[in-house]
């Protein structure tokens, strides 16, 4: 009986090692592994590619662009469903739609709204603000390519962290408002000091869950951009489908676990001491 608790998560073991504890094996000996043996030939070749930098700095930019708005958005959608409006259950179907759009129809969507003929050029052309539009997802319009992937994920994305955050705000027991309200606390002084503290933990998830997954976006840009904006997760298919190099796609796919990990310590550290 003793053993009992390890014969249940065998299943589960033996699923994880096959599905991500031997790949992660495989990635990490073809990223350090050459003809001759042990080598790093192949992370100097990556971290020289041109196309490193820039993705580096695009991932980057993306997330802080795109997680503190979604995070911001997600609160005050899951507040106010908490506030029980009208066609309230309208509401959250609503804004849970884009969870069944895929990455890279959302990126098809957004880009017959950003390209030279789209609705937002038609827009701008039929009100007489621009003679013959914007070039929003042209090579030189770095700034461009970065609104129209950061509103397309925006759009996507945001859903899933309202979810997990309504979720939290059931949590939240309502004499903890109420209690806060007969003691004269105003709606602000509610929020900051009640319904954000009692939210940590799934705000802590939906950081992590959110961020991971901005790091490893690439089908939206991909749709809109190409390789003009490029990602980090879009180099490691370049590396693996374009370039024919697994061991440099490793590489690339290895650098973005490293960027996974560190920020999910990272917030669970900023977390904690939050909570304390």
């Amino acid at each position: 009986m003793r053993n009992s608790p390890w014969l249940l998560l065998a299943p589960s073991l033996v699923f994880l090692a096959a599905l991500f504890g031997w790949p992660l094996v495989q990635g990490v000996l073809t990223a350090f592994t050459g003809p001759d043996g042990f080598t790093l030939a192949h992370w100097s070749r990556l971290f020289t590619d041109p196309y490193f930098p820039r993705a580096a700095r695009n991932t980057v930019l993306l997330i802080l662009c795109v997680v503190p708005i979604q995070v911001v958005l997600a609160v005050g959608m899951a507040l106010l469903v908490q506030a029980r409006p009208r066609f309230r259950a309208v509401h959250f179907y609503v804004w849970t739609i884009p969870l069944a759009v895929s990455e890279l129809a959302a990126g098809l969507v957004w880009l017959a709204i950003f390209d030279n003929r789209g609705y937002v050029n038609s827009a701008l052309v039929g009100l007489g603000l621009s003679e013959h539009g914007v070039a929003w997802l042209n090579y030189q319009n770095t700034a461009g390519m970065l609104l129209a992937v950061a509103l397309a994920e925006i759009w996507r994305a945001t859903s899933l962290v309202f979810v997990i955050v309504v979720a939290g705000v059931q949590m939240i027991p309502q004499d903890f408002d109420e209690a806060a309200q007969v003691f004269g606390a105003n709606r602000w002084q509610r929020l900051w000091h009640v319904t954000l503290p009692a939210l940590l933990p799934s705000l802590q998830v939906a950081l992590i869950l959110r961020t991971i997954l901005a790091l490893q976006a690439f089908a939206v840009a991909q749709a809109l951009t190409g390789r003009d904006f490029p990602l980090l997760v879009g180099e490691t298919y370049q590396w693996y489908v374009q370039l024919q190099n697994p061991a440099v796609a490793s590489a690339a796919a290895l650098v973005v676990l490293a960027l996974s990990l560190g920020t999910a310590v990272g917030y669970l550290r900023v977390m904690r001491r939050s909570a304390a």
